[in-house]
């Protein structure tokens, strides 16, 4: 008989990384960063993408009250509102010009101003971390240019929320533009203090989200054009910089 051996113990390894496993996990980490700056991006970019679209919405919404019902409707852009400063230049409604309960005539004298906007709808709110740009939103000079500031009413016959300053974009009851040569809507990603009206505390641009801007032409048909870069919204936008007011 052969005598009894012992097997040999098994030696213990010890576990670590490899060289190659290392670079793996390195590359791994990097991506996922890459890939949550790029998701934060991406995201800012929807906030512009989704509230041009809701816009566009809003400002067809106006034409078509204006012609449907044969009055003068508009689109207000909050600059400053009284009770809800967090919504300044993020709010945007529908009106309409005042009627006559009973036979649904306009009560404003053709050819004057309106006073007294009447809310034809809750609007909409731009999303988080973008705002309307009084910079870039012009009315258009006779080359179709950006020209001069878009106009602003003060709206005190709505309720505490929503009284306040406004732009205006107003349509007569062809559904024609009030500005002669047409307007230009823009928006943009940025950050601004919403405890502070929009007058002390301007949105500015975020470093993240250089030129990103997005918004359309209204053209005197009152149709809308999108802008499909930020060159054709303004030659100057591409000098903007992080932290630049908008």
């Amino acid at each position: 008989m052969q005598p009894f051996q012992k097997k040999p113990k098994l030696q213990s390894r010890k576990s670590a990384f490899s060289l190659i496993e290392m670079l793996v996990v390195i590359a791994i980490i990097a991506i996922l960063m890459a890939a949550g700056v790029a998701g934060l991006s991406g995201m800012e970019g929807k906030g512009v993408t989704s509230g041009v679209a809701t816009a566009e919405s809003l400002f067809d919404e106006a034409r078509t009250t204006a012609v449907g019902r044969n009055l003068r409707s508009c689109v207000l852009v909050a600059k400053t509102l009284t009770n809800n400063t967090s919504e300044d230049l993020r709010r945007i409604i529908v009106a309409y010009e005042p009627t006559d309960p009973n036979t649904g005539i306009p009560t404003t004298p053709a050819g004057s101003n309106v006073s007294g906007w009447v809310l034809s709808s809750r609007g909409a709110v731009l999303p988080e971390q973008t705002f309307f740009s009084k910079k870039f939103s012009k009315q258009l000079d006779t080359s179709g240019s950006p020209g001069t500031a878009i106009n602003e009413v003060t709206l005190s016959n709505a309720k505490a929320s929503y009284q306040g300053t406004y732009f205006i974009y107003e349509f007569n009851s062809q559904g024609i533009p009030a500005y002669p040569n047409g307007a230009s809507f823009v928006i943009g990603s940025g950050a601004r203090n919403p405890s502070q009206s929009s007058d002390t505390a301007p949105p500015k641009v975020k470093a993240s989200a250089k030129r990103d801007f997005g918004g359309f032409v209204i053209w005197l048909n009152g149709r809308t054009s999108v802008f499909r870069s930020p060159q054709q919204i303004s030659t100057t936008i591409n000098s903007i910089n992080s932290g630049d007011e908008f």
